[in-house]
């Protein structure tokens, strides 16, 4: 156990500093969480436009995911765990296409069902 004190200028009360103050945790995770989960990894651009296309998929993935983790109650890895195996086939039989779509359990019906009803 140990003790953490703060220390701003800002003229704020006691209880907005720590709020901010896990705010910045909540940043930092999600850096991890770029970083791992989403394959987000450091890469070397020589231009501003490659710099800023960059930054801007990781933190649109970002978002997304964050959206993903509020809307379905689960983690990004979890989800992507869970997602990942499901995988559809179109095949061709005698001229014909014929998509094959993967068997959804029950458990990601229900995932997917809280995603497109926005809750």
């Amino acid at each position: 156990m140990g003790i953490k004190g703060y220390v701003t200028n800002l003229d704020i009360p006691d209880e907005e500093v720590i709020a901010c103050y896990h705010q910045l945790f909540q940043v930092e995770t999600s850096f991890r969480m770029m970083k791992s989960d989403l394959k987000a990894r450091p890469i070397y651009h020589q231009k501003r436009n490659a710099i800023e296309a960059h930054l801007t998929i990781v933190f649109a993935a970002l978002a997304i995911s964050r959206n993903i983790e509020r809307q379905t109650g689960v983690s990004i890895k979890q989800f992507i765990k869970t997602i990942r195996p499901l995988r559809s086939a179109e095949v061709k039989i005698r001229n014909e296409l014929v998509l094959i779509e993967p068997e959804i359990p029950e458990n990601v019906q229900n995932m997917l069902k809280k995603l497109s009803s926005g809750h």
